[in-house]
């Protein structure tokens, strides 16, 4: 009887892949990103170092600009004949990317920044899905109702349209952000966005009574099934809500308010933008709403509200055609 095989050494870790957990434990720790954000990073930096490594290559230093450009090209093209990622992905790996190599300059693992030729895929142009005014009420009323879970949820998503804030910023709201100093809900909302940079956010007065309802009446019953925790949404356990509870929120209201079109919470969010500016507000006002770092990413509302003006001339002006 043959002797079992000897187990296999476990490979050590590259020199390149030692600089990617380095990298990844700075972002985690020094740039205080969110968990999720670090995670990404993980993820685009351990298959770019399997790629370099099936290169040959295990030192930073020997990196070149065309080993970036043929990761790129891999990752859209695998040589496999398998599905590539979308350009959106792409350009989202080759950002990670990007951070290590400029990182490994600053930290003095290399002589230069080999990625910053590197051009992300081009990305077709998607405008924002907004609904009316009209299916947001509707939206909003199918969640009328005196039991727990449909006073959050009506407190859930008139906060979301009110707002304009993310999925991500509004389970991680704690009720103080809520609160004002005389302990009754505020005129405005603290909201932590992206690199958890705060902005105040105004409530309107739907929003407002629709969150009394819920702290008064529903919350107090969810946080009796789970542990205390400072979150404003809680789940059926008692729990912060999560990301992808919210998903089925606005799936179930969606469908009990007849509304046939795909919609996701981000929605509420493409609405409220398009909204204030069909309404006349400035596109810098929006940018600050929303949490923008730069104001281009918001001008692609302008372009909704543009395109919705040109279809209604094309619709009644009478010399249209």
């Amino acid at each position: 009887m043959a002797e079992p095989a000897e187990p296999a050494e476990p490979r050590a870790a590259s020199a390149v892949e030692r600089a990617v957990e380095r990298y990844v434990r700075h972002v985690a720790l020094e740039r205080g990103r969110s968990p999720h954000t670090v995670s990404a990073y993980r993820r685009d930096l351990t298959r770019y170092a399997e790629h370099l490594r099936s290169r040959g290559i295990e030192q930073p230093g020997d990196i070149g600009g065309a080993d970036v450009s043929a990761f790129v090209a891999a990752v859209r093209a695998p040589a496999d004949g398998s599905p590539g990622v979308a350009p959106s992905t792409a350009a989202r790996m080759l950002s990670s990317v990007r951070g290590w190599h400029r990182f490994l300059v600053e930290e003095g693992l290399a002589d230069r920044d080999v990625s910053t030729e590197q051009r992300p895929p081009t990305q077709p142009r998607r405008l924002p899905k907004a609904i009316s005014i009209d299916e947001v009420e509707r939206l909003l009323e199918a969640c009328a109702g005196d039991d727990p879970v449909r006073l959050r949820d009506r407190a859930l998503l008139e906060l979301l349209y009110a707002t304009g804030a993310r999925v991500s910023e509004a389970v991680d709201l704690a009720v103080d952000d809520v609160l004002g100093d005389d302990g009754a809900v505020a005129e405005a909302v603290r909201l932590f966005g992206k690199g958890r940079k705060q902005r105040l956010v105004p409530l309107g007065r739907y929003a407002r009574e629709a969150l009394d309802a819920y702290l008064v009446r529903s919350r107090p019953l969810l946080a009796r099934r789970g542990a205390s925790t400072p979150a404003l949404f809680l789940g059926a356990r008692g729990a912060r809500l999560s990301r992808q509870s919210v998903w089925l929120v606005m799936r179930d209201a969606a469908a009990r308010a007849s509304l046939t079109a795909e919609l996701s919470p981000h929605t509420l969010r493409h609405s409220f933008a398009t909204h204030l500016l069909e309404g006349g507000a400035d596109v810098r006002v929006v940018q600050e709403l929303l949490g923008h770092a730069s104001v281009a990413t918001t001008q692609l509302y302008t372009l909704v509200t543009a395109d919705a003006v040109r279809e209604a001339w094309a619709t009644a002006h009478p010399r249209a055609l």
